[in-house]
């Protein structure tokens, strides 16, 4: 029988659950059971797609196309899979599933009410994920802060899972703040109530995770199981770390797994995760040291870039490289900015994705600056567009070229909306979005990357090249070294020439895995490396 684990948060928002779900997956991996995970959304949106990326942070795109929370980027990271769908939902979804359904007349004239309609309906798609994949353990873990009146339906949805399917079946982990004072004395009474109201709607926690700045004590141990009825041996601590990446090996080390096996009556396997552990090794000793500038439109107090610097860190692992990251907020790179004080001792620049004309020509600024000084550069979808349109004003003197979505005037509208986008009118899930087929040009940089003639990235986008302008961009210099199976479509740009400068249409961050970091992320760090090389000596010799 399919396991489940569900995973709530207590006292604040924010408080690692997605962290602690993804590392407890990484656990039951290494154990050699077959792990899925779904992440609930207690808001009404039906996805992420249109939500605000200063509020809600990036919006991860899956294989098949689903506009998902960041946290399913932090799950197939640390489980190093590919998830679906299946493995984000919102009460959205679920209330418009559920309404959908009244309207056929699939409930045959019942009252539709929250309890059993809704309920069921949350209940059925976490059954449906362990059925359609066949996986040995299903670990949910619901969005908000227990208390809030938006997590009830959700609740109470585990509580009746954990009746159907026994107890022995299931293991409830609840994430929650022991808070310091100046003093040092650490505080546990909000964890308290956290877990009291939680047993007030019927869910009991076999687990506790205690999100603290220092090492708890036995005190604060033997309080919260006295007056909470957890075992001491079950209150486990997630202490504060700057690198997110060892907190499995944290977990290992305090016997989360051997718990979690205990619980729910897991055969006893193997744990050593030699991969793991060298990956994180390599993290925390690096050789080198490098800086890099994202010049973004999201860079303040977010995690809209979340997958970026993910994909950036794994490329640094490839390596042997800490890479420090420089924000750079697009919209303040202006005609009276000295660019050559702004990327002072700046190894490399990214500019990522994000949509609207706000600092569009802030990052135009920085393509330039990055062709014109040989500096690596990698371009993320709207930082792919920004390479064609500075390509196009500046190299094959097609002045005021820009995209349609920045000016519809523009005389050389050299990044366009695509054909089948036009007349489109709904903004959620319209996009190009998921996994589309893209053919590579040998001898190229991207070939040399990926040593394969077809390869497969996430897309989500609405404008592309306009092929208008093709032929006149190819010819000034501008190498279109991937495209779509059918030529219609261009994928990746490159500047001839230039040591390293690329653009991809398509999201390869929201491939890359600290085991498996993305090709292109690991040769954009490898030419930064070069490049900082060459410049120090340069200098030297100048000395």
């Amino acid at each position: 029988m399919t396991k489940y684990i569900f995973v709530t948060g207590g006292v604040i928002s924010g408080i690692g659950k997605g962290i602690t779900t993804a590392s407890l997956g990484r656990l039951l991996i290494n154990r050699g059971f077959k792990v899925n995970v779904v992440k609930i959304d207690p808001y009404l949106n039906v996805d992420a797609g249109v939500m605000n990326p200063f509020q809600h942070g990036e919006v991860f795109v899956t294989h098949d196309g689903a506009e998902t929370d960041l946290d399913v980027g932090n799950y197939e990271r640390f489980l190093g899979v590919d998830l679906n769908r299946q493995s984000n939902f919102t009460t959205g979804s679920v209330y418009l599933e559920v309404i959908e359904k009244e309207r056929r007349g699939d409930y045959l004239g019942q009252t539709v009410q929250l309890i059993p309609h809704i309920t069921d309906e949350i209940k059925r798609r976490i059954y449906q994920i362990g059925k359609d994949n066949a996986v040995d353990i299903v670990i949910t873990e619901i969005g908000g802060t227990i208390g809030d009146f938006e997590m009830l339906p959700f609740v109470e949805a585990i509580r009746q899972m954990a009746v159907e399917v026994g107890r022995e079946n299931t293991l409830f982990l609840h994430v929650s703040l022991i808070y310091t004072l100046p003093n040092g004395e650490s505080k546990s009474k909000p964890t308290q109530h956290s877990i009291r109201k939680l047993q007030e709607l019927g869910v009991h926690p076999d687990l506790l995770l205690c999100r603290t700045s220092q090492h708890i004590d036995n005190s604060v141990r033997r309080k919260i199981a006295l007056l909470c009825g957890i075992s001491e041996d079950f209150i486990l601590e997630g202490l504060d770390t700057k690198c997110v990446d060892e907190i499995p090996l944290n977990f290992e080390e305090q016997g989360m797994g051997h718990l979690v096996s205990k619980k729910l009556r897991l055969e006893r396997r193997a744990t050593l995760d030699a991969e793991w552990i060298a990956m994180v090794d390599k993290l925390k000793n690096p050789q080198h040291k490098i800086n890099i500038a994202i010049v973004g439109k999201y860079t303040t107090g977010c995690d809209a870039y979340i997958s970026v610097q993910e994909a950036i860190k794994h490329g640094g692992i490839a390596n042997n490289a800490e890479v420090h990251i420089e924000w750079i907020e697009a919209e303040d790179v202006t005609e009276q900015t000295d660019l050559d004080a702004l990327f002072q001792n700046i190894d490399g620049i990214l500019v990522p994705g994000g949509f609207g004309d706000r600092g569009i020509e802030g990052m135009i600024k920085a393509v330039k600056y990055a062709r014109e000084n040989s500096i690596p550069y990698f371009g993320l979808c709207l930082g792919m567009q920004c390479l064609v349109i500075e390509f196009a004003r500046n190299v094959a003197n097609l002045k005021n070229a820009n995209s349609t979505e920045v000016d519809e005037q523009t005389p050389y509208p050299v990044i366009d909306l695509m054909l089948e986008q036009r007349g489109i009118a709904d903004k959620g899930a319209t996009m190009r979005l998921g996994h589309y087929p893209c053919v590579l040009k040998e001898n190229t940089i991207s070939y040399d990357a990926y040593q394969q003639p077809i390869i497969l990235e996430r897309h989500r986008h609405r404008y592309e090249v306009n092929n208008d302008y093709r032929s006149q961009l190819a010819a000034a210099g501008l190498t279109l070294s991937g495209v779509s199976p059918d030529g219609s479509l261009v994928e990746i740009a490159e500047v001839a020439g230039h040591p390293w400068m690329l653009g991809s249409q398509f999201h390869p961050e929201f491939q890359s895995k600290p085991l498996t970091p993305h090709p292109l992320f690991r040769d954009f760090i490898a030419a930064v490396l070069t490049h900082q090389h060459q410049v120090k000596n340069s200098d030297l010799n100048r000395g």
